[in-house]
């Protein structure tokens, strides 16, 4: 079986790859390591990767709205979803001890997770890291004693390190949303949400007559960001994510949107990854 390229913002032992595992499970595939998630959009547009798996939001942070920006620009689509638990974990070199340790070091959105965790170390410099994965791998290559890491369990395995202290993030149910993009849409004859964009020139009459045929369909938000668009005052637009049980509700949901409003944009149409 050919093994498809899979684009990843992080490298081995990051939370993108566990999202990776979780949802193509036993298919074979090889990972493509991203600095950035630009970086990860442009090696799925380019096609140097067949599919990609990026973050969309944090249960404890929130959404992170420029991913929702970079796959509407660049035309790529939603193919699936997955939810992932993360636990964030103190590690260090094996052979060291707590007491060497003058820096933290982890992803922004990581060390976010863990401020309540983080706020007993008054002592220590809290510093941003590129990635979670590759702050322990940074602690495993230099052999760095005065510096810890915060990253996953499985970031521990695969670069040697030992954990001091786990999950320590403040919310301890932490749950990360992935998206699943490519480059062309898939035709799916079974899927029950959809990821779509659209904006407004009048604020309260649109947004009520979406509310209500959105009602009347007994289809239900399940995200829904607004801000302003660039060089129009108090005109908006939005990324809305909705869960529905019958498709030819959604059908008929979008076709009546497309009627009330010209820039109406479905992002994609996938499968529910959060399991009931």
């Amino acid at each position: 079986m050919m093994r498809k390229k899979i684009a990843i913002q992080g490298i081995k032992g990051c939370f993108h790859e566990l999202a990776t595992k979780k949802f193509f499970k036993k298919e074979p595939y090889k990972l493509v390591e991203c600095k950035t998630f630009k970086k990860l959009i442009n090696v799925v547009v380019t096609k140097k990767a067949d599919i990609g798996v990026i973050a969309i939001e944090n249960s404890l942070v929130g959404v992170i709205i420029e991913n929702y920006n970079l796959m509407k620009n660049f035309k790529l689509k939603i193919i699936g979803e997955i939810y992932l638990p993360i636990n964030q974990n103190l590690m260090i070199l094996k052979q060291n001890d707590i007491k060497n340790i003058k820096q933290i070091i982890s992803h922004p959105m990581a060390l976010l997770q863990c401020k309540k965790y983080l706020s007993k170390y008054k002592n220590l410099k809290i510093t941003e890291y590129a990635d979670t994965a590759e702050a322990a791998f940074f602690i495993y290559k230099k052999k760095k004693k005065n510096i810890a890491a915060i990253a996953s369990k499985e970031a521990a395995r695969v670069y040697n390190l030992k954990i001091i202290d786990k999950n320590i993030q403040t919310v301890k149910k932490n749950y990360t949303r992935f998206f699943v993009i490519q480059k062309k849409k898939d035709f799916y004859l079974k899927f029950n949400k959809a990821s779509c964009y659209f904006s407004l020139n009048n604020l309260i009459d649109e947004l009520y007559f979406i509310l209500k045929i959105i009602s009347i369909f007994e289809i239900k938000i399940t995200s829904i960001q607004t801000f302003p668009k660039t060089n129009n005052i108090w005109k908006y637009k939005f990324y809305m994510d909705i869960f529905f049980k019958k498709i030819i509700n959604y059908l008929i949901f979008k076709k009546k949107i497309k009627n009330l409003i010209n820039n109406f944009y479905v992002i994609g149409e996938y499968k529910n990854g959060m399991k009931k």
